[in-house]
């Protein structure tokens, strides 16, 4: 079967001597990225400060419009941050938690950090009530929309589970919200790049993540979207000089915000981070997120179907609309056979009470799928006869 994606795949090094599976945890580097490290270092070589002005102050511009281009964000909302802990950060640094309304709700399956942070939001008067999961893998949506009520300021919630590739119903928690006068911050990490996302049908409050990932742009640059009703209006106490209306008057006391985007960011930017992501998202969006999805659905059917004919248990989604871009098998001493698979230059990982991330992108041929698989068994086999 032809396949336009693969168009792409020469523009990424890495996929030339290994079977690369772990776009979920650090995407590809593109080709171009050294180009654009080389452009970052001759403007800071020869225009020394100058580069400011010329241009990386837009930057932060220029690379949030692009991510937002990608969610269907009206322009100039959403700004730059380094990860998405900060990103989180700044949305609770616009609230006050208190009053009455100081309710945070959210999963047991959202990703660690961001849940380290709310759970440190109690000192700060929050009341953090975090919902179960029965089987590791779904968000009872039921019992989290019943959680969220008119006591509730804020539902950060991740769009696609890390650890399952399970996809929340973020337009029934969005519309929940709002029913109660309650704001939710939709994290998107595991989502965008891989599965579609469009932040205005969704009209969800917040959203970030970071473009590490499915969005192939490097460590160091996260993003925060606020809807721009929002935008307008918020103050976040997590701010620094670039939200200040007037940067370089560097006027003492009181900040006066800037407009959206810059208005959520705080201190001096990460650009070489900015230029390590650029390449990713133009390729990114080359290749276009819905061509990237139904690749994606058809690539992880694939590898359901493979975990089925050996009997290994998959935790997670097998519906197509509910499973983001991995698919996670948990087959006999997973642990031991990701650390083998790893030594085989077949790049997956493994995540406790789940197994084996196995994540292939828009760049992987089919046959790499097989062949990963193939390695599971031989390196089985080994392991078998070594126990008799």
């Amino acid at each position: 079967m032809s396949d336009p994606l693969l168009r792409f795949r020469p523009e990424f090094p890495i996929l030339e001597h290994t079977n690369y599976l772990i776009s979920n945890s650090l995407g590809a580097m593109p080709r171009a990225v050294e180009d654009s490290f080389r452009e970052y270092t001759e403007i800071w070589s020869t225009r020394g400060v100058r580069a400011w002005e010329e241009k990386w102050w837009a930057m932060a511009f220029d690379i949030g419009n692009l991510i937002g281009e990608l969610m269907n964000a009206p322009k100039d909302s959403v700004a730059l941050h380094t990860n998405v802990t900060q990103c989180q950060a700044v949305v609770a640094s616009c609230f006050d938690f208190s009053g009455r309304r100081n309710k945070v709700v959210y999963s047991n399956l959202n990703f660690p950090s961001v849940m380290y942070f709310w759970e440190a939001q109690r000192s700060r008067g929050a009341r953090v009530e975090m919902i179960e999961s029965d089987d590791g893998i779904t968000v009872p949506t039921e019992r989290l929309l019943k959680a969220i009520d008119e006591q509730t300021i804020l539902v950060p919630i991740s769009h696609v589970i890390f650890r399952s590739s399970y996809i929340n119903d973020a337009k029934a928690i969005i519309e929940r919200a709002h029913q109660v006068g309650a704001h939710v911050v939709l994290d998107t990490f595991q989502s965008l790049g891989a599965v579609p996302v469009d932040v205005q049908a969704l009209n969800t409050d917040f959203a970030c993540g970071g473009v590490l990932k499915w969005l192939c742009g490097g460590a160091g640059t996260a993003y925060l979207y606020v809807r721009p009703d929002l935008g307008r209006k918020l103050k976040p106490t997590l701010t620094g000089w670039f939200a200040h209306e007037d940067s370089f008057a560097f006027e003492t006391g009181p900040i006066r915000y800037a407009e959206p985007p810059l208005r959520f960011m705080n201190g001096t930017t990460n650009i070489p981070g900015f230029y390590a992501t650029k390449p990713g998202l133009e390729i990114v969006r080359r290749a276009g997120i819905a061509n990237i999805r139904e690749k994606s659905k058809r690539m992880t059917a694939r590898l359901l179907a493979l975990a089925d004919e050996r009997g290994w248990r998959v935790n997670g989604p097998r519906e197509a609309e509910k499973r983001g871009g991995t698919v996670v098998i948990d087959m006999p001493n997973s642990r031991e056979v990701c650390a083998e698979l790893l030594k085989r230059d077949v790049l997956v990982d493994w995540r406790p009470r789940a197994g084996v991330r196995f994540s292939p992108h828009f760049y992987n041929r089919d046959e790499e799928l097989d062949s990963a698989i193939a390695v599971v068994d031989e390196i089985l086999s080994t392991m078998r006869v070594a126990a008799r």
